[in-house]
């Protein structure tokens, strides 16, 4: 899949207790400092083309140039998460290739036959889909498009993780409209 849209950014994991994930992963795997937001806001969210209200809390940090996404679904609307919890599973349930250039990107896995099985908006240029083909857990694929302030977060994101020092483990999301 690289050669089609790039390299993997980021791993994403179902857990069932973000802060404990947190905990875990800055004091044990060293990774940080986490930027977490405890109620993403997310637009025009849609789920096998019907639209509810998620409400998810998310962490990110990076590794290196691999950001590590941590998903905690705090009400029980349709999703992809709830669905790989629902199989009694946990840890990686995504990965996702980053583009500049959505539209395209869509188009060409669409015509490769992969389907939107979920799909929103998070803040201005953050539009993401999550395609239905699962072969087996931790395979499911996410397209996330990293323009203006979204991409200019995942760079901060990054940025911070170079020659962290494991203090301040756990920060606040930066205010996307303020970027």
């Amino acid at each position: 899949m690289s050669t089609l849209l790039g390299p993997i950014r980021q791993l994403g994991y179902v857990v069932d207790d973000i802060e404990a994930g947190m905990k875990h992963w800055s004091e044990v795997m060293g990774v940080g400092p986490w930027f977490y937001n405890p109620r993403v806001p997310i637009e025009d969210y849609r789920y096998d083309g019907q639209s509810y209200q998620p409400e998810n809390s998310v962490a990110l940090a990076n590794s290196g140039p691999m950001q590590v996404e941590l998903i905690q679904c705090r009400n029980d609307v349709p999703s992809m998460y709830r669905d790989f919890r629902e199989k009694g599973l946990r840890g990686l349930q995504h990965v996702a290739f980053w583009t500049t250039d959505y539209d395209a990107d869509l188009a060409r896995m669409l015509d490769r036959g992969f389907t939107v099985k979920m799909s929103g908006c998070v803040g201005q240029n953050g539009r993401f889909c999550y395609f239905a083909e699962e072969h087996h857990p931790g395979t499911c694929i996410e397209l996330s498009e990293v323009l203006g302030p979204k991409g200019k977060m995942f760079d901060m994101i990054r940025a911070a993780s170079v020659d962290w020092d494991g203090s301040d483990p756990v920060r606040p999301f930066p205010d996307l409209s303020a970027l």
